[in-house]
């Protein structure tokens, strides 16, 4: 299975795949080639549990092609629990900055055509 797929299936059981250098141990988003901390090029595959707080987001009312149905929508950086990392998603029925205060607990839920899938805890 290619990381591509295990980033997939581990988001649809709201958990990410992440890459843990075997070198010094600083864990990268699974798309790391190389770590950034010390160079190395061998890493551990890590599932870290997919929740964390919303740390800001952009509202998106007039959708590109293809994602018109999803419309409004907030486009998420979430700051994971526990780990040095964040990860960005997608937030259905996210219309105002009232909708969504930016240190909202969330979670990851799943996986589709616009990438991973957040919502509120």
């Amino acid at each position: 299975m290619s990381v591509e797929e295990q980033v997939i299936e581990n988001a649809r059981q709201g958990k990410l795949l992440t890459h843990k250098c075997a070198d010094c141990r600083y864990l990268h988003l699974s798309t790391a080639y190389y770590c950034r901390q010390c160079g190395s090029e061998d890493f551990e595959d890590v599932l870290v549990d997919g929740k964390g707080t919303v740390a800001t987001y952009t509202i998106i009312t007039v959708a590109p092609a293809g994602f018109e149905k999803y419309t409004p929508y907030a486009f998420v950086i979430m700051k994971l629990d526990g780990v040095d990392l964040r990860i960005s998603g997608f937030m259905e029925g996210i219309a105002t900055p009232d909708d969504l205060p930016v240190g909202t607990p969330a979670k990851i839920t799943g996986f589709d055509e616009r990438g991973i899938l957040i919502q509120r805890q």
